[in-house]
């Protein structure tokens, strides 16, 4: 049960701060504070006890955190020096006598030495592909902008092909296609010197693109006269020859063929649990509280939370076996608990990708003399049938869409299926929303879609943005337009595609200016707290939970991160670089530097 939040304030015995926050004086007994606060009038810390905790346990917080300069991302009190927290959950915010003043004598109090406090990141878009980390190739850098080489990719798949049975994949990962030193496309021949006995593929970190040997070209069946299946490609040179580089839903085909490792029960689930755990602990240390994860082990999950490895709460996003259950059992969005709760659908895609140029858009991409415009990877019909039946179950549909062509489709799909099943405050998800205009802007405020753009692909991918020039990039990544028209923008960093860093996501929101210190859109800057809310609040709007997340909030969970500089007055070029301190989850420390 959610505490009733009291905020009658007494002027008697409350004094006003330049921030408008009503604060309770330093020298209010507690005895006379609770017979005022059971009256409903001295709750003036904003203090949200229900009218049946009052009890003693209630009153005395566990830890006080005083002495901080915290940003709450709270309209009402937007500022302020300290906050107390009792059973995982904020009980009083405001200034460091008055909440000191709450303090007994099993209180811990933490001297914060004016260091910045902020809630909780949230990233409403994750693969939190632990798995991979822990246990494959990876031939390019998860989290931070570094170039590596093509020799030094066939140098790590080589090692990994002398210790893999012929005819088993070799694969890897985290492939960044302009983070080369080499300057060039990867192609087939780099990889058929890995191995001409085994299958080799290497993924592009964004997930719709892989490069492969001719081994696997030829298990798969695939010549230079292969026709290209709808919303996908088999990529050639020049001379006609195919060059290695398959699209979206092209690559499928290579599911079927090569012999794939697999492990006992017991391993995989060991595996899964070990994966779960890495990332999580990945997350907070980074400042992330909250991530929406695409699917994953459900079950491994649940074991890393019941062992307390789990340190980042989840909205599961579900698909495939895991979705169907939900539909055929009546389970619906929010079922679940403040750690571990099923969300949105994981993103159902309808186009390409961003970074690999592949997104649907309605003009062609620059410098392509076939006019290819991406790739769209459902029809309208399917995407309608698909949309109508999550929302029929009761389940938040959330659609995969970058191009303009794509979000079009989708928010088609949900106008439709909001028609067909009228409900209020269904928040459809379009996860990435990448190239907006202006109807389409309109159409997501009428249904109050969330979309949740890439948020650190400004300082991260900005080696990219040049295949679409300045005219578009002014309508990618849109968060100043989003929020101008009154959108509940959030943010997704797509880890894998994306580092998960919220910091960077920050700087890049801020400055647009990418790791090459070339700015793209700067129209579409947002200042530092627009930034905050949106890696926060937003975040939580985005999953129906702000009333118990997203801010430092009297009654909200006690998710926050102690930041060694403030985002806020230090160079905009070094946010990323801030020190993350210390990551609490329910009170709890999750990460401490």
């Amino acid at each position: 049960m959610f505490a009733i939040c009291l905020t009658v304030t007494a002027p008697a015995q409350c004094r006003r701060r330049s921030n408008g926050v009503m604060m309770i004086k330093a020298n209010l007994s507690r005895r006379r504070f609770m017979q005022l606060a059971g009256g409903g009038l001295g709750a003036c810390v904003y203090a949200p006890f229900s009218r049946m905790a009052w009890a003693q346990e209630r009153l005395d917080p566990e830890l006080i955190v005083f002495n901080a300069k915290v940003y709450t991302v709270d309209a009402r009190y937007p500022r302020a020096e300290a906050f107390a927290v009792s059973q995982g959950r904020f009980v009083a915010v405001g200034s460091s006598a008055d909440v000191r003043n709450l303090a007994r004598r099993s209180t811990q109090l933490f001297d914060a030495q004016q260091m910045t406090i902020v809630p909780g990141f949230i990233d409403c878009h994750n693969h939190a592909p632990g798995e991979t980390l822990l246990y494959e190739v990876l031939v390019g850098d998860p989290v931070e902008v570094k170039f590596v080489t093509i020799d030094s990719i066939i140098d790590k798949l080589r090692k990994k092909a002398s210790e893999t049975p012929a005819g088993t994949w070799v694969e890897g990962y985290f492939f960044d296609d302009t983070k080369v030193l080499d300057k060039r496309q990867l192609n087939v021949h780099d990889l058929d010197k890995v191995s001409m006995q085994h299958p080799v593929v290497v993924h592009h970190r964004g997930g719709h693109t892989g490069f492969y040997n001719s081994k696997a070209l030829q298990l798969a069946g695939i010549t230079p006269g292969t026709p290209n299946p709808a919303g996908g490609t088999f990529d050639h040179d020049d001379d006609g020859q195919l060059n290695g580089r398959v699209t979206d839903k092209a690559m499928d085909v290579f599911d079927k063929v090569g012999v794939r490792p697999s492990y006992p029960p017991a391993i995989q689930a060991q595996r899964s649990r070990a994966g779960m755990a890495h990332i999580s602990q990945q997350f907070v240390r980074f400042g992330l509280t909250s991530v929406h994860h695409e699917g994953g082990d459900l079950m491994a999950l649940q074991q890393i939370r019941a062992s307390g490895e789990l340190k980042h709460r989840v909205s599961y996003e579900a698909d495939g076996a895991v979705l169907e259950a939900m539909i055929a059992n009546g389970i619906e969005t929010g079922i679940g608990d403040e750690w571990l709760r099923f969300g949105a659908t994981s993103e159902h895609t309808v186009d390409g990708s961003f970074s690999e140029r592949t997104m649907a858009l309605s003009v062609p991409y620059s410098g392509r003399r076939d006019g290819y415009r991406g790739n769209v990877t459902e029809s309208q019909a399917v995407l309608n049938d698909w949309v109508e039946r999550v929302r029929r179950a009761g389940i938040q549909p959330n659609c995969h869409a970058n191009g303009d062509v794509a979000i079009d489709m989708v928010l088609t799909a949900y106008e439709r299926a909001l028609k067909l099943i009228p409900a209020k405050d269904v928040r459809p998800k379009i996860t990435h929303c990448t190239l907006i205009n202006d109807d389409l802007l309109r159409r997501m405020k009428a249904l109050d879609a969330v979309p949740a753009p890439f948020n650190s692909y400004a300082y991260y991918n900005s080696d990219k943005f040049h295949f679409y020039g300045e005219e578009l990039m002014r309508h990618c990544m849109a968060y100043r337009s989003f929020l101008d028209a009154g959108i509940h923008v959030a943010a997704g960093s797509d880890f894998d595609p994306g580092p998960f860093s919220p910091l960077m996501a920050i700087q890049g929101m801020v400055t647009r200016k990418g790791w090459n210190n070339e700015i793209w859109g700067a129209n579409q800057r947002v200042s530092v707290s627009e930034a905050l809310q949106i890696n926060t609040l937003n975040g939580a709007y985005n999953s129906h939970e702000e009333t118990i997340k997203g801010s430092i909030s009297a009654g909200k969970l006690a998710d926050f991160v102690v930041l060694a500089e403030d985002p806020h007055t230090v160079n905009p070029d070094k946010i990323k670089d801030i020190k993350i301190y210390r990551t609490v989850t329910g009170g709890a420390t999750a990460y401490q530097a």
